[in-house]
């Protein structure tokens, strides 16, 4: 797996402080995306043992609630990915995850690659960024078709999606 940045203390990828783990990588590729240098996925620098180690001593501060994977697209490095946040639900059991993917739930949940995540991941934000339909007024995600979705054990539990409550 290649990364871009561990970012700390980061307030704008879920609730409360979170670290985010900026993957390479993407193949959406979404018209207007924020990040299309992530896109690359011989970007950014390889997860190196230092950084592992980085991560975890953010992780394990008492204020940091969970961790964050975005990017690129985490889920198009499932197999990384997954074992990452196994490690982590492993190591520290109290910190959620979550995960902004361009692939929709349905499609994550229908492809055994995809869905190794579901055990480990708290919150997915779904769904390709679609310019057409952005909407700075919600919270955590930039465009009305993308949905928050909770988890427990790999099952939805709760749905926020636009207009819809």
């Amino acid at each position: 797996m290649r990364i871009f940045d561990i970012s700390s203390c980061d307030v704008n990828n879920g609730d409360g402080f979170r670290v985010t783990l900026w993957v390479a990588g993407c193949t959406h590729h979404c018209k207007g995306c924020q990040n299309p240098e992530t896109w690359d996925f011989q970007g950014g620098q390889p997860f190196r043992p230092e950084a592992h180690e980085y991560l975890f001593s953010e992780l394990a501060k008492p204020y940091i609630q969970g961790i964050t994977f975005s990017g690129g697209d985490p889920l198009c490095s499932p197999d990384e990915v997954a074992a990452l946040a196994k490690e982590i639900k492993e190591k520290l059991p109290k910190k959620d995850i979550w995960v902004y993917t361009g692939y929709t739930i349905e499609q994550i949940e229908a492809d055994p690659k995809l869905s190794q995540i579901l055990p480990y991941a708290d919150v997915i934000v779904d769904g390709e960024y679609v310019q057409a339909l952005r909407d700075v007024t919600l919270a955590f995600r930039g465009s009305r078709n993308q949905r928050i979705l909770w988890l427990k054990d790999g099952k939805i539990v709760r749905k926020e999606e636009y207009g819809k409550k």
